[in-house]
């Protein structure tokens, strides 16, 4: 941490609570105000929708007149924003949705017994949301093989990004290969316009906005030409031996039993490879020929391979997706 974000981490909060069950939150400084409450108290409109409890900017304060519990509520999530706005110079809204989750409420209290799970990017500090995206990171750094199953807004396409992002900025690895099954396209690709790559580039643009949110735009670019980032339809991997190389095979539902067999095996010396998908979200003709489920059952019991199994709770999107992914899976369950 540098001596300037020091610096700013010692201008701590004040607290001031009145007999009227009003909370005052006071900065000392007030670029670190500015940032928490947002453009046009964007911020703290945010962290009322999510609460429903009224929140005031006033001066160099944040006021909040409720419950205790509530006002303990506001608290702990100014709290945690102010530490986010020091660290990553922005606030954006999961980190608003984060704030209110108990679980990195109690993550910030032991942050420094945590600090391996922070994965440091250039662009930004990405942090586990809940405890299976703690076990996923760890997952991720320490084994060789990672499957991963789970509805979508979960992190597990993202922290994978991250993680090989880091590695490969390190020289801990050479290359990342990203790679995602074009199932969606079907017999239609051949109609899209242009060569293989435009046609399939619609189907890879969310692996891409991964690796554009981590790092500048212009050196990922930089990093596509020189090949240290690929990415490729799965089609493409057939053949091949990945070595000193991170790959990550996204929506993995759509991959058949044998194109997962194949993307697995070709892992070579220092290598990981990570098996992502949403069973509940399956493209293909017929949905039983999906793979990824049977990998996870065949391959699970190996202690090079970790299986990591996520549900609506994980979910970092907006509150309302996690409600929508409940309510889908309880009516599948009947």
């Amino acid at each position: 941490m540098s001596n300037s974000t020091q610096k700013k981490f010692k201008s701590n909060l004040k607290y001031v609570y009145a007999d009227n069950d009003t909370l005052s939150i006071i900065f000392q400084n007030n670029e670190n105000l500015l940032g928490v409450v947002g453009e046009f108290n964007n911020n703290l409109k945010e962290l009322e929708k999510l609460t429903n409890i009224s929140i005031y900017s006033r001066g160099n304060s944040i006021l909040v007149k409720s419950t205790p519990k509530n006002n303990e509520i506001v608290k702990n999530a100014i709290n945690f924003l102010h530490d986010r706005f020091i660290i990553n110079g922005s606030i954006e809204k999961k980190d608003i949705i984060s704030s209110i989750n108990n679980f990195m409420i109690k993550e910030k209290i032991n942050s420094e017994k945590n600090l391996e799970y922070i994965i440091k990017t250039p662009k930004k500090s990405v942090i586990p949301r809940s405890e299976k995206q703690k076990k996923y990171v760890r997952a991720l750094k320490e084994n060789e093989i990672i499957i991963s199953s789970g509805p979508a807004g979960t992190g597990k396409t993202f922290l994978a990004v991250a993680v090989a992002l880091t590695m490969l900025l390190d020289k801990k690895i050479e290359r990342i290969i990203l790679s995602r099954p074009a199932v969606e396209a079907g017999e239609r690709l051949g109609f899209l316009p242009g060569d293989m790559r435009e046609k399939v580039d619609p189907y890879l643009r969310p692996l891409y906005d991964s690796l554009y949110d981590l790092l500048d735009f212009e050196k990922i670019q930089k990093k596509i030409e020189v090949g240290d980032i690929e990415i490729a339809p799965l089609a493409f991997m057939r053949g091949r031996t990945l070595k000193n190389s991170f790959a990550i095979l996204d929506e993995a539902q759509n991959a058949t039993d044998t194109q997962i067999k194949m993307f697995l095996t070709r892992i070579g010396e220092n290598s990981k490879i990570v098996i992502n998908g949403d069973p509940s979200q399956i493209d293909l003709p017929n949905k039983s020929t999906s793979g990824l489920n049977r990998s996870k059952k065949l391959l699970g019991h190996l202690d090079e391979i970790s299986v990591v199994d996520f549900d609506h709770m994980d979910v970092v999107r907006h509150p309302l997706v996690s409600k929508i992914v409940k309510a889908y899976s309880d009516q599948n369950n009947d």
